[in-house]
């Protein structure tokens, strides 16, 4: 069936964000560097309690910076002070008022590709600041639909392939994450293509055997898209 519906994932697809949560972690290390002993990774601590934390917290920045200040608690055996907790909170805050700054070529890529298929923005994290990031980037009067979930499994691609009214053949997902982005979507008989980011956030490595084509920046996909979309192949391509 001819590809119908482009959908798009959000951070570090169309704009950057992990790049912060990793400027994030060297601010929390030197922190917590006078309560750790020599060898201690802070940075892991911090991955396992926030790991721990997602179905309570979900998401985003705002669990992320709750997950901080409580390893920071557990890694100082309560030793940490108001002063350094404060530091941590206004790191949280910092992050949340961070300006939206598009990937190169985004803005065209998303122009073209809007007049040429149906487009959705399916973004993962918290409701309130991915709006506002959504509002920020100047994109969204360019997508039908903007779907901000709380998780990017099998049911919610089916969910967002139903309302659009389409097959799953004729829906392509194009993200950064192969465990978000790529393996949910081609599970329900979708297609995806992977635009891999510079960083990957721990919890989206995942080991699979799948095989889906790669492409080195979004802005290939349109030239990509005509060459490749109306003879789709499994397999993995670069460029």
């Amino acid at each position: 069936m001819p590809l119908a519906v482009v959908a798009l994932d959000g951070d570090d697809t169309l704009w950057h964000s992990e790049t912060h949560f990793a400027d994030a972690h060297d601010t929390f290390a030197r922190v917590l560097a006078p309560y750790a002993g020599d060898g201690f990774d802070i940075v892991a601590h911090q991955y396992a309690t926030e790991r721990r934390n997602l179905e309570l917290f979900g998401y985003g920045i705002k669990g992320f910076t709750l997950s901080m200040i409580e390893t920071a608690i557990e890694v100082t055996t309560g030793r940490i002070t108001a002063a350094e907790i404060r530091e941590l909170l206004d790191l949280g805050k910092a992050m949340l008022a961070h300006p939206v700054e598009l990937l190169p070529g985004v803005a065209e890529t998303v122009e073209a590709l809007a007049g040429r298929y149906r487009l959705v923005l399916v973004t993962k994290g918290d409701l309130f600041h991915q709006e506002q990031k959504v509002a920020r980037s100047g994109l969204a009067d360019r997508f039908e639909r903007i779907e901000i979930v709380s998780e990017k499994d099998e049911a919610t691609y089916r969910r967002i392939v139903s309302t659009m009214g389409v097959d799953p053949e004729q829906f392509l997902m194009v993200g950064n994450t192969v465990r978000s982005d790529v393996l949910p979507v081609l599970a329900i008989g979708g297609r995806a293509v992977q635009v891999p980011y510079s960083v990957t956030w721990d919890h989206e490595v995942v080991d699979h055997q799948a095989t889906f084509p790669v492409l080195e920046r979004l802005s290939d996909l349109p030239a990509w898209l005509d060459t490749n979309g109306g003879r789709w192949t499994t397999q993995s391509a670069s460029g």
